[in-house]
Formats: C-alpha cells, structure tokens, sequence
C-alpha cells in the first residue's frame, strides 16, 4: 500500500483525504518511482479544491511534479537507483501524481536530474521554474529588442524563476506585483524596478505608448491585453497563465502595426526534446543560491494547508514538498 493525499469529488464539492492506495491503483507506465519530493504550484491548489478544469479525474492523487527514483522499470532508458524528475504530462490532472510515496509514470517523458542540481533543488524549479524558463528561451528565440522585460505575478513561482533567468541573461527586468512589501525579496533576484499590477488592469486603448522589450505573462486578461498594447516594435509577450482571466480583449493593432508577437506557453506536453533543452539551461544558468533561498519545504502533511493560502495569494517562490512527512 502507497501512502498519499487524495482529492475526490461529490456533488457538493471535493473531500481530501490521506489514504492508503494499491500500488496496483497508482496508473499506468512503464516506471515506477519512489517519490522523493513534489511541489505546490497554483494548479495543484485548484485541483485539492476540486476543480473540474484541473482535477479531470475522481478520486485524483495531485502533485503536478514527480521527483525520485526509479524503483523498477520495464523501459531500458531507466534502471532503479536512477534519480529523475517529471514535470506536467498529466500527473496531477488525468493521472495520479506526486502527492504519494510512489508514482507509476511513463517513460517518454522522464529527465535525469542534472547532477549539478540534485532531487531537492529539481523539485524547487518543478512545473513553475519549468515554465518560467520556457517562455525565457522564447522570448530569447523572438530575438526581441533591447528594453526593458515585465514579468507579471513576479512574486509566485513562475515569476520569481522568470526575474531570474532574465536578469541573469543582462535583461533589465521589471517586476509587477501587489505586494510591494516584497520589494527587497525581488531585487535580490535580480528585479531593477518594481510596477503596481493595478496599472496593467486597467483596460486602455488598442495601441499605447510603446513599454516593454517583451513580457512573461502569467495572469492573463486585461493585464495581457494591456501588455500587448504597451509592447514595443518587434517585441513579444510569453503567456503562460491565467489566473486574473481566460478571456482576452485585444485588436490586432499591436500585430500588424508593431508586429509583436504572442507565444504561448505549455509546459504539460513539451516533448522530450524541450524536456532536455530546458533543463539544460536551467541547470546552467540558475543561480542555486537565490534558488534556496527563494524555497520553502513542508512536509505532505501541510500541504492541504498551504494549498488555501497559495490561491489566496499568500506564499511566494517555490514550496517544496518532502512526501515522506
């Protein structure tokens, strides 16, 4: 029997629970892991309350990340003792992830963790750090103009990684953010200047005065439309969330006459090649002190806790999770 925390939905919302599952009951794949560490990431926080967009499957073991080793593999890539890490590819959304001392996972999507990093520090980057350096290497791949980058939700997960690989790459990078108490925690990851999220949710005309290089964004909505609008000529805005708004109200003004360029961002179902590209960078460029200290570890036990408090916008960095307590 595998130790883990299940979600399950009822008619009148979601029951989480500690449970003891077969390990026959953990899914499908070629490998199976012992579970070392996962993280919490907003997502994860949607699908413990329940959330029919995220949690697609019931009862659901979540945890959107998977770092461990191999403890049996019927795939000659992997061989047990094997440290590796798996990022989206449906754990924690149609298959059981990482909220669990072991996972059944499949092989195509699996990385060897970069020696340089290690389990813990792979679990800290997980799904957020992942993102957040995908839309980094697209905005590098847009070849966007000098100026200055904005990263949005600066103080969350996908955010702070992106301040810091921007920052690291000689971008002077702004930081928008509700929380200018936090001021001192994102320019020690590199931010140069702080911006109210509130003058990005304000709807405004279809072109305004050219701002920003490029852009992470991970809010969506008004605060993407009005970064489109502020980018300047031949710059591009990442998009990888949405938790100001799925919809989005723009013209194609910033398109044609400015020829910006938005590109989306999924982490979920990047192939093995961007797997490995990724995390090549990642392992390269990131500083791994300001990594630490940007990262929170709780044990699986709190983490039903801390799930309310990172959809209510009161954590910031990585949180880690130890499964083993």
């Amino acid at each position: 029997m595998v130790h883990a925390l299940q979600v399950t939905r009822g008619e009148t919302g979601a029951t989480v629970a500690f449970v003891d599952v077969a390990e026959g009951d953990l899914g499908d794949g070629e490998v199976l892991l012992d579970v070392a560490y996962s993280s919490l990431n907003f997502k994860d926080g949607l699908a413990l309350r329940g959330d029919r967009g995220v949690a697609r499957v019931s009862p659901l073991i979540p945890g959107i990340d998977v770092v461990g080793t191999v403890a049996a593999s019927s795939d000659d890539r992997w061989r047990p003792g094997d440290e590796v890490v798996l990022t989206g590819a449906g754990l924690g959304e149609t298959r059981n992830g990482g909220y669990a001392r072991r996972a059944r996972v499949q092989a195509e999507s699996l990385v060897r963790v970069p020696a340089q990093l290690g389990m813990r520090r792979a679990a800290a980057i997980g799904t957020a750090g992942f993102t957040a350096a995908q839309a980094a290497l697209a905005l590098e791949h847009a070849d966007i103009p000098e100026g200055d980058v904005v990263v949005t939700g600066a103080t969350g997960g996908v955010g702070s990684v992106a301040v810091m690989l921007l920052a690291a790459s000689g971008r002077r990078v702004v930081a928008a953010t509700g929380h200018p108490d936090d001021r001192g925690y994102l320019e020690r990851l590199g931010a140069s200047e702080l911006l109210d999220r509130a003058e990005l949710q304000q709807a405004g005309k279809p072109l305004q005065a050219s701002r920003w290089a490029g852009a992470v964004d991970v809010v969506g909505g008004t605060t993407l439309a009005s970064l489109l609008a502020q980018a300047r000529y031949g710059g591009a805005v990442a998009a990888c969330g949405l938790v100001e708004s799925a919809e989005l109200a723009t013209t194609v003004m910033p398109f044609i006459l400015r020829g910006v360029s938005l590109v989306g961002i999924n982490s979920v179902e990047a192939p093995l090649v961007t797997r490995d590209r990724v995390w090549s960078r990642l392992a390269r460029d990131l500083d791994l002190a300001l990594l630490d200290s940007m990262t929170e570890e709780i044990g699986l036990s709190r983490v039903p806790e801390y799930a309310g408090r990172i959809l209510a916008g009161d954590t910031r960095g990585r949180i880690v999770v130890d499964v083993a307590h």
